[in-house]
């Protein structure tokens, strides 16, 4: 599973031991957990901080608490979220980027940033698209 790739930053070629286009690699399963729905949004929002899961929840809006648990189950599997107990009454659970999910969530957030910026141009092409497809 050894793929040759050019670094965006220095151009240069270096060999991963990783394909994700393997349909056996386990890098395509983590590249699922950070560019799912849910998991996109999860690391974009504690980008912004530490939470607890309620006030993560709220944050991304429309998230069931049962994806919301799988999802940041799978992020901490993952080595991109670190979940932190307190030994409290009620007890106190929060969770933070570690310092790879947070390289990943700031990648996430150019992506973000990028298309909420040319929304209005996809928005036209929706409307073209929609409009040939009335005839």
């Amino acid at each position: 599973m050894e793929t040759t790739v050019q670094t965006a930053e220095s151009g240069e070629c270096q060999d991963l031991a990783y394909n994700v286009f393997a349909r056996s690699c386990p890098s395509r399963g983590t590249l699922e957990h950070v560019t799912g729905r849910w998991g996109a949004l999860t690391l974009g929002a504690l980008h912004e901080g530490t939470f607890r899961f309620n006030e993560l929840r709220r944050r991304v809006d429309g998230v069931s608490e049962k994806m919301l648990s799988q999802t940041l189950h799978a992020l901490e599997r993952d080595g991109l979220v670190h979940r932190e107990a307190q030994p409290t009454n009620p007890p106190r659970v929060d969770y933070q980027l570690t310092p790879l999910g947070r390289e990943v969530s700031e990648r996430l957030l150019t992506l973000i940033t990028f298309v909420e910026g040319h929304m209005d141009n996809v928005l036209e092409a929706r409307e073209r698209y929609d409009e040939t497809r009335e005839d």
